[in-house]
Order: C-alpha cells, then sequence, then structure tokens
C-alpha cells in the first residue's frame, strides 16, 4: 500500500460512504445468513407439521427420519449417486465436444449453419420421453441409452451459446484482422474463441444442471433396476415400497448434486474470467 492509499484509509468517512460501507457488509452477510435462516426455518416446519398433525412416516416423514436414512442406507443411495454421476458428467463431456465442434463449423460456414442449426432446435424443443421409445428400439445397450438422452438435454445450451459468443466478435476487431491478411482459422483462433469463452461459460453452467436432469429423467423412462442403478430408480423403488424417507432421501442427494454441479462450474467460469472479463471483474469490486 502507498502512502497516498494509507492516507485515504486514515480519513474519517462521510456519512454517506460509511452507509454503502454498512449496506455492503450486509449483503455480504446477508447472502449466506438469510438462505441458511430459511432453510432451517423450513425444516422446522416440516418436521412440526408431521407431528402436530401426526402424519404416517410413509406419508411424511420427519427430517430426522430422512437424515437416518442417510445414514443406514448410505452405501446404497452413494452407489446409485455415482451411477447417476457418471452419467451425467460422461454426457457433459460428450455435450461439450458436440456443441463447441459443431459451433466452430457454424462459425467457419453459415452455410452449414443455416443448414444444421434447425435440426439442433428441432432436438431440443422435442421432450426426452416422446423421444425415447425409438432409442430404446434403436440401442441395445443401456448405458448407451441413458447417455444418450441425458447427451440431448444437455447438448443445445453448449451449440447455442458458443454459436452466439462466436458470432458476438467485435466487427472492428475482425474488420483488423482481415485487413493483416489472417486467415480464418487465425480470426477463429486469436478472437472468435476469447470472445465466445464468457458465453460458452455460460452454456456449460446451465448444461451442467440439464445434464443431471438428463440422466434422472433417463433412468426414469428407461426404468432400470438393480443393483448398478441410479437414484432415479431408487425413488422409483421406494414409491412402490411406500419407504418415503428413502424416497427423500434420494431426492435430497440429486438437489445437492445439483448444486454442487452449479457452485462448481460457477466457480471454474470465475476463475478463468476473473483477469480480463467485465463480468467478472465487477464481481471483484
Amino acid at each position: 500500500m502507498t502512502t497516498i492509499e494509507r492516507d485515504a484509509a486514515a480519513l474519517p468517512l462521510d456519512s454517506e460512504e460509511a452507509r454503502r460501507v454498512r449496506a455492503a457488509r450486509l449483503e455480504r452477510i446477508g447472502k449466506w445468513v438469510l438462505p441458511l435462516a430459511i432453510m432451517v426455518l423450513a425444516i422446522w416446519l416440516w418436521d412440526r407439521i408431521c407431528v402436530w398433525n401426526e402424519i404416517p412416516r410413509y406419508i411424511l416423514p420427519r427430517p430426522g427420519e430422512v437424515l437416518a436414512t442417510l445414514h443406514t442406507d448410505a452405501g446404497l443411495l452413494f452407489g446409485s449417486l455415482l451411477v447417476t454421476l457418471r452419467i451425467t458428467f460422461l454426457s457433459l463431456l460428450l455435450a461439450v465436444a458436440g456443441g463447441v465442434g459443431l459451433a466452430v463449423l457454424f462459425a467457419q460456414s453459415k452455410w452449414v449453419e443455416m443448414s444444421l442449426f434447425p435440426f439442433a432446435v428441432i432436438l431440443q424443443v422435442t421432450p426426452i420421453v416422446a423421444v425415447f421409445p425409438l432409442i430404446n428400439i434403436y440401442v441395445d445397450n443401456q448405458t448407451a441409452k441413458l447417455l444418450l438422452c441425458a447427451w440431448i438435454v444437455a447438448f443445445f445450451p453448449i451449440l447455442s451459446n458458443t454459436t452466439l459468443g462466436l458470432n458476438s466478435v467485435d466487427r472492428n476487431l475482425l474488420d483488423l484482422f482481415k485487413l493483416n491478411g489472417a486467415t480464418k482459422w487465425q480470426q477463429l483462433w486469436h478472437l472468435r474463441l476469447p470472445a465466445a469463452m464468457p458465453y460458452f461459460l455460460g452454456g456449460l453452467k446451465i448444461a451442467g444442471g440439464l445434464s443431471l436432469i438428463g440422466a434422472v429423467v433417463a433412468e426414469f423412462v428407461a426404468g432400470s433396476a438393480g443393483q448398478s442403478s441410479g437414484l432415479a430408480s431408487r425413488i422409483i423403488e421406494a414409491g412402490y415400497r411406500l419407504n418415503a424417507p428413502r424416497l427423500f432421501a434420494a431426492l435430497i442427494l440429486i438437489s445437492f448434486t445439483g448444486i454442487v454441479i452449479f457452485l462448481v462450474l460457477s466457480l471454474v467460469s470465475h476463475l478463468i474470467l476473473r483477469r480480463w472479463h467485465e463480468s467478472a471483474l465487477k464481481q471483484e469490486r
């Protein structure tokens, strides 16, 4: 810290600046305390509703029973979670590879984009539960069925966001590259891809959650069962057996997994963009 900065820090704050500092401090505290307080209140109300109305555990279990089930059935539930996560991350990886690759192809040829992009839109807007009967006919391997369903759900956000980013490059910079004789691939590598990075990362955060949703929905429509099945199959099984605590425990695991995926991808996005992109620089102020 320089002498000027030390002197500025030592000066008393005026009332308006002090108010802004207090508001910023309260906001930093509140964004963590308020959600936790609401969550604790909701869990307490859940427990009290079960007690006050004497609701049977097979209809609505108390939070303590759900936590106990998470502990006692941890081996079964977390084993199924690993199966679901394997489909989730494999489908996300394939969505990134296919979406970015096709977006780059679109950026190099408008004719290719005009020819193929409508098919990507059709694939996105068609419900996966309507497509799965065809997948079930043409694909024999159970894992491949689940992977294809989850990939279809996660593919479009990567493709559309990356294509938008590649086409949103500064036209003045693009003209400068052309004036200096840059080839299309040089323009892509040195200009278009860096410009598309924030868009791609935004699509990646969306696709991360959608890949988990796609994996769970695929397990539901596939009706897979057995020791190697995912969390959706545990939910179906628990519903048939009226084992509500296990059903709620599986739902909590799915929700928590989705939150973790979103937070991890948000952190990755921030770490990549924090040194140069305006959206990340504003967050550090």
